[in-house]
């Protein structure tokens, strides 16, 4: 089983469906009474209409998973939205700002849509073991490839420094790297 689709309440239908094209989230076809987005490289959907659901406008929490934080409320606040300070989950709860080592699935920010529905992002480099099926990887975005990119680059610095000598097949330990990290299996050394 998959999620495909997430309701989401809404008051004014209009509104919601400007706001989440602004952010980038594709529209789907669907029937005359439903709006349906999906934001960019995610297999789930969102969905509202007039009466698709009995729960109060703003009552949804849901969880938005990035590569780069930093970049993804920057994107935010380019399209107009407020966004909340990034905090991260230490060893005595939430404090302020990025991780400081940068771990994955430490480093979070909100912001709601115009009816108060909140959505946490979370960045999330590396994902846990048996999370992501390693022989279906995607990247999401130019950006989540990119990042993806530079952290195997550093990466494959370190497996020349340790073996002494240039490695010719870079293309290849550059894809296996990045394919352990998205699966959360153990990386090239």
């Amino acid at each position: 089983m998959k999620v495909e689709v997430i309701v989401i309440p809404v008051a004014d239908v209009k509104r919601a469906t400007e706001f989440y094209t602004r952010l980038g989230w594709r529209l789907d076809v669907t029937p005359p009474t439903v709006v349906q987005l999906t934001p960019p490289g995610s297999a789930c959907s969102v969905q509202f209409g007039a009466r698709l659901t009995s729960a109060a406008p703003g009552s949804a929490t849901g969880y938005l998973v990035v590569s780069d934080i930093k970049s993804a409320l920057d994107a935010l606040v380019t399209a107009g939205v407020k966004v909340d300070k990034i905090f991260h989950l230490g060893p005595d709860g939430a404090a302020s700002g990025l991780d400081p080592e940068r771990r994955s699935y430490s480093s979070r920010a909100s912001f709601r849509d115009p009816d108060g529905n909140t959505w946490l992002l979370q960045e999330i480099t590396t994902r846990r073991p048996g999370r992501v099926d390693a022989t279906t990887t995607s990247f999401a975005s130019v950006s989540d490839l990119a990042g993806a990119f530079r952290r195997a680059e550093a990466a494959h610095g370190e497996h020349e420094k340790r073996t002494g000598e240039p490695d010719a097949n870079w293309p290849e330990w550059y894809a296996a790297y990045m394919i352990a990290e998205q699966a959360g299996t153990e990386p090239p050394t």
